[in-house]
């Protein structure tokens, strides 16, 4: 696997870095420089190289084999990336017409390119959504992330009927996949049957037939208890 380079000169590699720290660290007090030499694509030395100089710039706090944590200042800059890189995924699916599978990329592009102002123009224009089209959470401009209870399809009751609300997954094939399935955002479901030992999963869609799914893209797809009331 070719590896891609980590300029430390470079914004956009520092944007990059803070975001996927900021990502990994929430399932992780601190992230390792292996966990994130593999989110980015590069080595390991590469990653120990850029902290360190973030470590001077206030934005992380790097330690010798226990990794790397963002600081304030690291996460705010982190959430001011996400907010940037959510809000044009929207604004590509509600007003470009793009496929979900089709916007990760393009996103990643822009968002280092536009300029405040083009952001929250965008904001207003799409009534300051909370989700983007994924389902994760949008930081306001203050960086406050919505909050919901949400759980893997792949750990729902059988016969409980749910709400699908995110897709944790950036894999374009996999988006459009499971699109091609059903699995559409806001579409409302319950599992019928599970196999052992994180086997497959039978899921009946609305009033589609019933499709087979395996438990890794279960575990992916992030759904709400419906309120039917």
């Amino acid at each position: 696997m070719n590896r891609r380079k980590l300029s430390s000169g470079s914004s956009q590699s520092v944007e990059d870095f803070l975001k996927a720290v900021y990502t990994l660290q929430r399932e992780h007090e601190r992230v390792s420089t292996n966990a994130l030499a593999d989110a980015l694509n590069v080595s390991p030395p590469a990653v120990t190289d850029m902290a360190q100089r973030l470590v001077e710039e206030g934005t992380v706090d790097y330690r010798k084999y226990r990794g790397v944590r963002l600081t304030d200042e690291g996460e705010r800059v982190a959430l001011r990336m996400l907010r940037r890189h959510r809000l044009i995924e929207t604004y590509l699916v509600h007003d470009l017409e793009y496929e979900l599978h089709e916007i990760h990329d393009e996103a990643e592009a822009l968002e280092h390119s536009v300029s405040d102002r083009f952001i929250e123009a965008i904001a207003r224009k799409l009534g300051n959504p909370k989700y983007d089209p994924h389902g994760d959470p949008i930081p306001n401009s203050e960086g406050i992330m919505p909050q919901r209870d949400l759980q893997p399809l792949s750990s729902l009751a059988l016969h409980t009927p749910a709400r699908i609300r995110r897709f944790v997954m950036d894999d374009p094939d996999m988006l459009q996949d499971s699109q091609e399935r059903g699995l559409m955002m806001g579409n409302t479901l319950e599992v019928t049957a599970r196999e052992r030992f994180e086997g497959p999963l039978t899921i009946q869609v609305s009033s589609q037939e019933p499709i087979i799914i395996g438990h890794k893209m279960a575990s992916l797809i992030l759904v709400e208890f419906f309120d039917n009331s």
